[in-house]
């Protein structure tokens, strides 16, 4: 049984450290690390970009929490994948009928296509600080993207996203050439800072949306299912799912700090993630504006793949339809033929003139939080249920930590939006 956290059950995989296991943990690596990673794309670097230069060190205490809550989701994802062998859609089908499928599918198809087009404008954005035209690198991204996926074999597919991971370590080089006062920083994690301001909650679920984003759960399942990683082998598929929460937390801090320790300090305005690049050059240097555009890039550019894939998972699961990447058109039309359409129309909305793309870019956070406690009720009566998963089942620890995210998530949009209603109602409330 699964009775919590325990560090010792992510770490059991090296307790015996030979050549056997090291090369079994390169085998099962992947899914984790790039589930995790991905989600600091063009608008999770956006929101963890406006948080810092808004509200400064103020709003570091939410990623402890938040990243308690990612590994315990994710580590559920992918242990209900290895344990029946099949993605969350097909679960959900299976076990709440194709009907509920069907409305579940369709608002995260709305949800993932507006997270596309913030991808598609976090290329665009970051190329224009190089001064390349969004004319050029948005179809040549799109082109790319198209051809890595329709034409790659899974194998190629999962090493050319480990590699873009990688590039991640951009956002902890900028963050340390903006010398920040490392005691402020640590006391502003460890000690939470209660604001109840409307947009410091909206921002509050901005970062918890792009860091826990319910597309997330449906491609970390689909891609254990499709590696073909079996209970057997999943103490090292957790031991992955673990470093890769930990390198997404670490990037997302290490970008609020940056903007907090520059942008923030100086009283500066920004409205994008490209904003903040520029908006160092001037106050920590040419370099680490650079390496912050560049990380901007990368992230889009990699998650431009991984959205549209992830849709094309979920709806092919939930509907039935063959899907992965492995498979041809032939074998797989409704898999591939949705993730070329959802590639044409992301990168389209993006070359209309004046497009309000920044609107899109963080509401589209802000929705995948709102979005967030729904996929997780499916996901715990799933977890929990011993026909499904036998002795695989959650323990109370791995229950209360979902529950309480999908509680707290909850309470905060409804926070939000009375705040958004009745101005200042939500102080009145506390106070």
């Amino acid at each position: 049984m699964f009775t919590g956290i325990s560090l010792m059950k992510f770490i059991k995989p090296l307790g015996q450290v030979n050549r056997k296991n090291i090369l079994l943990f390169l085998a099962i690596l992947g899914p984790g690390i790039i589930t995790a990673n991905v989600d600091n794309d063009a608008g999770g670097v956006t929101t963890y970009s406006l948080a810092g230069a808004h509200f400064g060190n103020s709003i570091l205490w939410v990623m402890i929490p938040t990243m308690i809550a990612l590994v315990v989701i994710q580590e559920m994802c992918a242990r209900m994948g290895a344990v029946t062998g099949k993605g969350l859609s097909d679960l959900i089908r299976e076990s709440f009928g194709v009907k509920v499928t069907f409305y579940v599918m369709v608002a995260l198809l709305l949800t993932n296509l507006g997270n596309s087009v913030s991808e598609f404008a976090g290329i665009a954005a970051s190329l224009e600080i190089f001064g390349i035209s969004k004319y050029i690198s948005v179809p040549a991204a799109g082109l790319l993207v198209w051809l890595l996926i329709v034409k790659g074999s899974y194998k190629l597919v999962e090493k050319v996203f480990l590699i873009a991971c990688t590039v991640y370590i951009a956002y902890p080089i900028a963050a340390f050439m903006a010398k920040p006062n490392w005691g402020t920083i640590i006391t502003a994690t460890v000690v939470p800072t209660l604001n109840t301001d409307s947009a410091y909650l909206m921002t509050i679920i901005g970062v918890v949306g792009t860091t826990i984003a319910p597309w997330m759960q449906f491609y970390q399942q689909a891609a254990v299912v499709e590696k073909g990683i079996t209970i057997e082998q999943y103490s090292f598929s957790r031991l992955d799912v673990f470093v890769g929460c930990i390198m997404a937390i670490v990037v997302a801090f290490f970008i609020v700090v940056a903007c907090s320790s520059t942008i923030h300090t100086q009283g500066l305005k920004i409205e994008t993630a490209a904003d903040a690049a520029l908006a160092l050059k001037p106050l920590v240097g040419q370099y680490a504006s650079t390496l912050f555009a560049f990380g901007l890039f990368n992230a889009s550019l990699f998650a431009a793949c991984i959205l549209p894939l992830s849709t094309s998972y979920y709806v092919c699961e939930g509907m039935g339809w063959e899907s992965g990447i492995d498979r041809n058109f032939k074998e797989a039309p409704q898999f591939f033929w949705l993730f070329t359409i959802i590639i044409i129309l992301s990168a389209a909305l993006i070359l209309i003139p004046n497009a309000p793309l920044i609107k899109i870019m963080f509401l589209s956070q802000v929705v995948n939080g709102i979005m967030l406690p729904f996929v997780l009720v499916f996901m715990l009566i799933l977890i929990n249920n011993k026909r499904l998963m036998g002795r695989h089942c959650n323990g109370p620890v791995f229950n209360i930590i979902a529950w309480m995210t999908a509680i707290i998530t909850i309470l905060l949009t409804l926070l939000m939006t009375l705040d958004m209603i009745y101005p200042g109602s939500v102080a009145k409330i506390i106070s």
